[in-house]
Parts: structure tokens; C-alpha cells; sequence
């Protein structure tokens, strides 16, 4: 791995974007993101890895809820015992810590970016990953040690779904309902619910016609399968297996399916562009060798040429980063011609790709539908080394349909083109909701002053400080991608949102504010902010295969008001430093009583 040489074209641009767009065109919908039905309704969302346990309701007065206990959870609650506050309540709807990596323990999960950049807190923990790409059951555990470690088992209340966050203006404080029938009136709300967790369906006709056994990834039916996360899926011999989408959970799942299955069909509508992963245990010497602060500094440097960035240099190299610094190294050739050189660059990123499609993959029918014709960054790349050889085997058939999708599902199978496949188990890869609204993925909505609705002021368009705090919703901090940094390591995100949180809350606690709240006035400039990064984005995104990135070539509306902070988030990640250094609280508006505002 490592720079790409630029070399001389050994292709047409002009050919290729015409191809881009025409495979663009075969995928755009008039329905958009409606086109995906809701999880509910057809299977389960209820929890199959950890018994209820049935407890009686709590009403509770409390200084703060954080809602999540995913990795932005645990890392707040984290930040507040640091920060000397030990009064406050996780309320988390799974069985357990973790967040995705609760949900998802398919065959073959494992994080795509890097283990010492991704598992937080490593120094402070004093972990060594098992390998260079953690398997979910490490990342899991992970977590769960996390909540040890730093006494968060005692405050949270697991298998208890938020069902409204409301906002008292007499007692200037929020009353947190839940489907347990808890009252939790908390003075400040971190809300951490994770952009990974709302699984959705394909709204194909008949999906909840077939009469064989059928389940969601996210909820992984292994007494249909057998095996666990590492294989093993002995049930599914002689079985008749079908898997509806190829992107980066089912790049993952398919290699062992096919090691299971009797037959195993695999329906396409777009393919990933899968490169090399390249795992490796942990060199145990090099980790021991590593000086203080490194962690902080690889996620820095990581996230910088993921943005584009030049560092001084570099301190991973992985299938990431030869996604970007081809890129990097075009764009700073030629400053004067630097889209365009990008453009280029990216082109033969992905003429790398589909030849090493040709390489591994010995149909050539086969080989040609797995090409992915887009920019690369359209759609989340993936890393896998054992994906594109699983085709060469009899017992796996691709079904590639041209990017229309399924035509409909039957009790006895999948149709596509006309042609019905007979199947005994039909599993669903098609991810999680990221371009719906955000309240509809948290599963409840925040009602601030004057009775005002989150999931409206969204529809709007969002009216932030860094994203995090949210006009007319005092003390309620949000994390979410909207007007806020966003990176491929999103844990470094998080990292930096739950110790901003944290402070804010100390300081208001310190100075004695009953609410802290942004202006009109600050608000406004962020978004000015915001959108001066954007650079071209908007039409970028126009122009790529219809995908989550780009709300299903859907970006009318209030949707680039919500875009995140696009560009380096290292640059983001440091005004929030700046902000912090500076102990003026720029920006938001502290209440000292009933009677007294001060705007900072």
C-alpha cells in the first residue's frame, strides 16, 4: 500500500463519465429514501441477544441523561466522571453497551478502519488490540470493558427506549419519557444515539409474503444459520440462501454464507468497489514502543488525509488511505487544475478496482456486473480479501439486476427480470436509515421552548452552534453529523463531541446557569460557516450513483442547510479547542436565573 504513481491515462475521462452517468441514471428513483419500508411491521426490532428483565418505573430528578451507549455514550459519560460529575443516568435501548456493535454480530463483522484509531480511549484503558481491523465480539467487549472501567453499569438503564424529550420553561428543566414508564426530569440531555442503528428495509412488493425463514443482518437469526460471527454456519447445508444487497455489511457476511450454504444467491443492484484489507495481528513490540499521546496523533493524522489534507507524514497507511492520497498528490501537481486533477485521480483509483475485480473473479460475465462505475467516494468503499474469490465457487450464483433492484418477492422466493429464484432463507444486507430525519432514526422527538418540534426545525433546516447545540432546545446537546465535523473515523468524532459536552455542562454547573443555549445571532454565523465549505459538494453529490451519501440523489429541500462541516474535521475539531481555550463560552447564552441572561 502507498502512493499511486499518477502515470499517463490508459483510459478515456470522457468515456467514463459518460458511463458514470449512465449508471447513475439506471439507479435514480422518483420515491428517493421512501423507497425503503420500515423495519417494523415485518420483523422484529426486539432485542434477540439479551432476556427482558421486567423492573418498575423510576422518576428521577437528575443533573443529566445521555441517551445512547454506543461509543458517543460511553465517551460522555466518560468525559463526566472526569470532569468530577457522577450524577447522571444512561438510558440505552439495547441489552448492553456498544451501540451497532451490539446490533450487528453477522458473520464476518469486523471495522473497516483501523483498531488503534478507532477503539477510543486506548491509552487511557491500557488495551491492545488483537489485530489491525477489530472483529465486532472485540469491539463489543470493548465497550462492556469501558462501562467497567469507568462505573457506568451502575447508572445505566439498559432495555429502555426513549419514547419524547420535552422541555419544562417553569422548571428549566427536560422531562425524558420512556416506553418503561420512567420519568427523568434532567437539567442538561446529551443525545447520542448513534447515525447506525434504525435497520430499513427494500420496499419491494411482497417482502412480507415469503413464507421461508428470513431476518435482517442487524438481527442475525443464528438458530436459522448455526455457526457465530466467525463461521460455521452448519444449518444452512443443502439450504437454498439468498442475500438482498452488496454493500459493506454484505461484503463481509458473503464469504461465510458461501462456506454454509448449499447455494447461495447473492442479489445486486450496485456494486461496492472492494479493495485490499490486509489484517494483521498486532505487532506487540511496535505497540509497547509507542510514546504518550500517539493515539491522539494517529487519529489526527488518519483524519487529515481522509480530508485532503498533506501531513508531514504519514502515520497510516491502509486501504483508506490509498482511496485519498492519490487524490492529495494529483490535486497539489497541478494547484491551478486541482478538481480536475482529483477527478483523474479518482478515475484511476477505480480503474485499479475493476481490474482487480478481472484478477480475482474468474467469470468474466460475473467479473464485469461486480465493477463499480462511480466516483469512488459516492459510495463507502470496502475492504475485504476474500469477497470477489467467493464467486469462483459453484455453490454461489450473483444475480445482478442491471440497478433496478428486485422486482418483487414471492412466499417461495425473489423475482428479477421475470425469473423467480426458489429459495429456503432470504437474508436482508440493507443497512440502516442515515438520510431519514434524524428524530425518526432516534425513534422519539424533543419539544423545546414554545412547545417548538425538533423533527420540524430539521424539516426546516437545522439552526446550530458546531452543530451540537440547537436553537431553542437549551442544555440539550445533539450528536449527529448535521453542521458538524464528520470524518470515515466517526469514533474521532465522538471523541471530540463528549469532551466538548462535557466542559459546556462543567461550566454552566461552575457558574451557577440554569440553561445554556445558543444565540440567533451565533447560530447564523455557524451556518455561514458551514456553507462556505462546501465548495462544489452539493453538485459533487449530485452526480454520483443514488446512495446514503447523497439522500438517494435527493438534495432539495432544507438538505444542504443539514449537511455536515465538510473539509478537514481536524480543522472543526480544532475551533472547538479554540473555543474552549479561549473560557469566553462564545456564542450561547447563559440564564443565571429567572432573571438574568448573560450572551457570551
Amino acid at each position: 500500500m502507498g502512493r499511486q504513481d499518477q502515470g499517463e491515462l490508459r483510459f478515456s475521462p470522457e468515456e467514463l463519465r459518460r458511463k458514470y452517468a449512465a449508471e447513475r441514471e439506471k439507479r435514480l428513483r422518483p420515491d428517493g429514501i421512501a423507497q425503503y419500508r420500515d423495519f417494523a411491521g415485518i420483523f422484529s426490532e426486539d432485542d434477540p441477544y439479551t432476556p427482558r428483565v421486567e423492573r418498575l418505573p423510576r422518576h428521577e430528578t437528575i443533573d443529566v441523561v445521555v441517551i445512547g451507549g454506543g461509543f458517543g455514550g460511553l465517551l460522555t459519560a466518560a468525559e463526566l466522571r472526569k470532569a468530577g460529575i457522577g450524577d447522571f443516568r444512561i438510558v440505552e435501548k439495547a441489552g448492553d453497551f456498544g451501540g451497532t456493535w451490539y446490533w450487528n454480530r453477522y458473520p464476518g463483522v469486523r471495522c473497516d478502519v483501523e483498531s488503534y484509531i478507532y477503539l477510543p480511549l486506548l491509552e487511557e484503558m491500557g488495551y491492545e488490540p488483537r489485530e489491525r481491523y477489530a472483529t465486532g465480539a472485540e469491539i463489543l467487549a470493548y465497550c462492556q470493558q469501558i462501562g467497567r472501567r469507568y462505573a457506568l453499569y451502575e447508572t445505566a438503564l439498559f432495555q429502555t427506549a426513549v419514547t419524547e424529550v420535552r422541555w419544562s420553561e417553569k422548571n428549566r428543566r427536560w422531562s425524558v419519557l420512556t416506553d418503561r414508564g420512567d420519568v427523568l426530569d434532567a437539567r442538561f440531555v446529551v443525545v447520542a444515539g448513534g447515525v447506525l442503528h434504525k435497520p430499513k428495509l427494500p420496499g419491494i412488493p411482497g417482502i412480507e409474503t415469503f413464507a421461508g425463514e428470513s431476518f435482517h443482518t442487524s438481527r442475525w437469526d443464528y438458530a436459522v444459520t448455526g455457526g457465530d460471527a466467525g463461521g460455521g454456519l452448519d444449518k444452512l447445508a443443502g439450504k437454498r440462501v439468498g442475500i438482498i444487497g452488496t454493500g459493506a455489511t454484505a461484503v463481509q457476511a458473503i464469504p461465510l454464507l458461501a462456506q454454509g450454504a448449499g447455494h447461495l444467491h447473492v442479489f445486486q443492484r450496485t456494486p461496492s468497489g472492494v479493495g485490499e484489507r490486509g489484517n494483521a495481528t498486532t505487532d506487540r513490540q511496535w505497540y509497547a514502543a509507542l510514546a504518550p499521546g500517539w493515539q491522539r496523533e494517529r487519529m489526527a493524522n488518519f483524519t487529515s488525509i481522509t480530508a485532503g489534507q498533506v501531513p508531514d507524514r504519514i502515520l497510516v497507511e491502509d486501504g483508506w488511505t490509498d482511496v485519498f492520497l492519490p487524490l492529495v498528490d494529483a490535486a497539489a501537481s497541478d494547484p491551478a487544475n486541482a478538481a480536475e486533477q482529483r477527478e483523474l485521480a479518482d478515475m484511476r483509483n477505480m480503474e485499479r478496482i475493476r481490474a482487480r475485480v478481472d484478477a480475482l473473479v474468474d467469470d468474466p460475465v460475473t467479473a464485469e456486473a461486480l465493477k463499480p462505475y462511480y466516483h469512488q467516494m459516492c459510495k463507502r468503499p470496502c475492504f475485504h480479501d476474500e469477497y470477489l474469490a467467493t464467486f469462483n465457487r459453484p455453490n454461489v450464483t450473483l444475480v445482478d439486476t442491471d440497478g433496478v433492484g428486485v422486482e418483487r418477492i414471492t412466499p417461495k422466493g425473489v423475482v428479477v427480470g421475470g425469473t423467480e429464484y426458489e429459495l429456503d432463507c432470504l437474508i436482508h444486507a440493507s443497512g440502516f436509515e442515515v438520510a431519514t430525519i434524524q428524530t425518526r432514526r432516534l425513534g422519539f422527538d424533543m419539544i423545546g421552548r414554545a412547545g417548538q418540534s425538533l423533527e420540524a426545525s430539521l424539516e426546516r433546516g437545522a439552526e446550530t452552534l458546531f452543530g451540537l447545540h440547537r436553537l431553542g432546545f437549551p442544555n440539550l446537546f445533539l450528536f449527529s453529523t448535521t453542521q458538524a465535523g464528520a470524518s470515515i473515523n466517526f469514533v474521532h468524532v465522538l471523541v471530540e463531541l463528549a469532551e466538548h459536552a462535557a466542559y459546556v455542562i462543567r461550566k454552566a454547573r461552575e457558574q451557577g446557569a440554569t440553561t445554556v443555549e445558543p444565540s440567533r445571532e451565533a447560530t447564523e454565523g455557524w451556518l455561514r460557516i458551514v456553507l462556505s465549505r462546501l465548495q462544489g459538494f452539493g453538485e459533487f453529490q449530485r452526480q454520483c450513483t443514488p446512495g446514503y451519501f447523497n439522500n438517494e440523489g435527493n438534495l432539495g429541500g432544507g438538505v444542504l442547510r443539514n449537511v455536515g462541516f465538510v473539509g478537514d474535521a481536524n480543522e472543526y475539531f480544532a475551533m472547538l479547542h479554540e473555543w474552549r481555550a479561549a473560557e469566553r463560552m462564545e456564542g450561547l447564552v447563559l440564564t443565571i436565573d429567572a432573571q438574568q441572561e448573560m450572551t457570551r
